[in-house]
């Protein structure tokens, strides 16, 4: 496949991107064409819909929060670096800490954060549960059931807040039905339906989840 997938999807919801977020964005698409072909980083039949399943969906987070400079972020089970890097590139004066436990995905997401020239943007090969940093907000892409999720994030959050709309917590990309989930573990929560921002069809069941932390007070 010689064809570098199509990042003006990108443009169209994101009109005010810089020349260099362009680029950014632009460049994405060749590196993981170029890296699918030696590790299978994306499904590859996916690939050729990277910018909407990859990368626009992970900026569906950003069309409920804008983070500010200063904010610190972590990426819990980023894979190859979703939705951290659409992400890092969209917010160059907030902090991004991506981590999966798998080096060979980190190995990819390293080199683009490399090629891309992020100076916001560290990469790590852990478990979430054995970080001593603390966050602002946590970000995934529905790594496993909120269940499991929640522990691991727990201590990981700082006191102050730095956003004016959210208090620290967790934005959580997933599909489908989640309500039953969080209910019966009894947190507080916000659902953003993605469609209510993007027209493709692709998002018609994905939503943000947005959950203050609560371990706090």
């Amino acid at each position: 496949m010689g064809n570098s997938p199509d990042v003006s999807l990108i443009f169209s919801y994101f009109p005010h991107l810089t020349d260099a977020q362009k680029q950014q964005f632009e460049l994405l698409g060749e590196l993981y064409v170029e890296w699918n072909s030696k590790i299978n980083v994306i499904s590859r039949k996916d690939m050729e819909h990277f910018y909407l399943h990859h990368v626009l969906h992970s900026l569906g987070i950003a069309k409920v929060v804008q983070f500010g400079s200063e904010t610190k972020i972590l990426d819990i089970g980023t894979g190859g670096g979703f939705p951290g890097i659409p992400l890092a590139i969209l917010f160059p004066g907030a902090s991004f800490h991506l981590v999966d436990s798998i080096g060979k995905k980190i190995t990819v997401v390293k080199d683009v954060v490399k090629t891309l020239k992020l100076q916001n943007v560290e990469a790590q090969q852990t478990r979430a549960e054995e970080l001593n940093r603390k966050y602002h907000f946590v970000v995934s892409r529905a790594v496993t059931q909120m269940a499991n999720f929640y522990p691991w994030v727990k201590g990981k959050f700082r006191k102050e807040d730095v956003d004016p709309e959210f208090q620290n917590g967790i934005f959580y990309l997933k599909g489908g039905d989640v309500d039953e989930e969080l209910e019966e573990m009894n947190l507080t929560y916000i659902s953003y339906h993605l469609e209510d921002y993007f027209k493709e069809a692709f998002f018609e069941t994905k939503k943000v989840i947005y959950l203050p932390y609560e371990g706090k007070r």
